[in-house]
């Protein structure tokens, strides 16, 4: 069962509209993370149809799926206006398109609400958005609801074991400071209650490293994933407990550098033309594990 991530919506929006200006430099996971999506589509046969980016941003995806299908009309959508790339201004929609190529639109809208035609779409596309969502089931169930019969979604998330280091440098107030990601078998089973067909999810572990843990405190801030919890501290971080932390953090530190993990999870599945189901009436998820990188 995919569990409520306990997320401040309002503050989560926030952090992101805050993170607008320095997010194409920070978005060296997302990137990297995007490429190795699109190499799984290199085997996969489309219907006809639009291809939408749920949780676009600023449209760093939008531009890979450009390059990739550029006969078809590109859709994409974000909660939070200040990050969309045109902004809804003309000057810089004409820039857009000029960038991208072809017909695509970024709107803003809810995630559990897309305005997005039923049955419209060929591919739905999230980059390590679905994460952010208040509510994930309700993001997955309007995906498919915008799919056509054979159309296929394709997502990446961030795992239980993201931040694993930075979770244990907080101890006991981990559990207020740093998100609790779902973990993939239980996405894949919820893409079964959806209504999906043959899911697939698998998961890679990236590492990237840091000079100090300011520097991945920055580096999560301008990417808009700062602590947005619920249950998160709402007075300042002390001087005292913050060089606590970052003491445990030290510990870490190997060859000058502190480590930072994220856990990627992969997931693709599809709408079916129809109810599939084994002789049994069981659904199975194929689960993949990959080495860590």
């Amino acid at each position: 069962m995919v569990s409520d991530p306990g997320i401040d919506a309002r503050q989560l929006r926030r952090a992101r509209e805050r993170a607008a200006p320095q997010y194409g430099r920070a978005a060296v996971l997302p990137r990297e993370v995007a490429a190795r999506m699109l190499g799984r589509l290199d085997v996969v046969r489309l219907p006809p149809g639009a291809v939408a980016d749920l949780g676009c941003g600023t449209g760093e995806g939008l531009r890979l799926l450009a390059q990739r299908f550029r006969d078809r009309l590109l859709v994409g959508t974000d909660e939070v206006p200040g990050l969309l790339p045109r902004c809804h201004r003309p000057a810089l929609e004409r820039l857009w398109q000029r960038m991208v190529g072809g017909a695509s639109h970024a709107v803003a809208a809810h995630p559990h609400r897309l305005p997005l035609r039923p049955g419209s779409v060929a591919l739905a596309w999230s980059n390590l958005a679905l994460h952010a969502f208040e509510h994930p089931a309700e993001a997955l169930r309007e995906a498919l609801l915008a799919l056509r019969p054979g159309g296929l979604l394709n997502f990446s998330t961030l795992g239980p074991d993201t931040l694993r280091e930075l979770r244990a440098s907080w101890g006991p107030q981990a559990g207020v400071r740093v998100h609790a990601f779902t973990d993939m078998h239980d996405l894949g089973d919820a893409l079964v209650r959806t209504g999906f067909a043959d899911p697939v999810m698998d998961m890679d572990l990236i590492t990237l490293t840091f000079d100090t843990v300011e520097a991945l405190a920055g580096e999560l801030r301008h990417l808009g994933w700062s602590n947005a919890l619920r249950a998160r501290p709402r007075e300042l971080t002390s001087p005292g407990r913050w060089r606590a932390m970052a003491l445990q953090y030290e510990q870490l530190r190997d060859g000058g550098r502190l480590p930072a993990s994220f856990e990627i999870v992969y997931g693709h599945a599809w709408k079916p033309e129809q109810p599939r189901r084994t002789a049994g009436g069981v659904d199975v998820v194929r689960i993949h594990r990959r080495a860590p990188t």
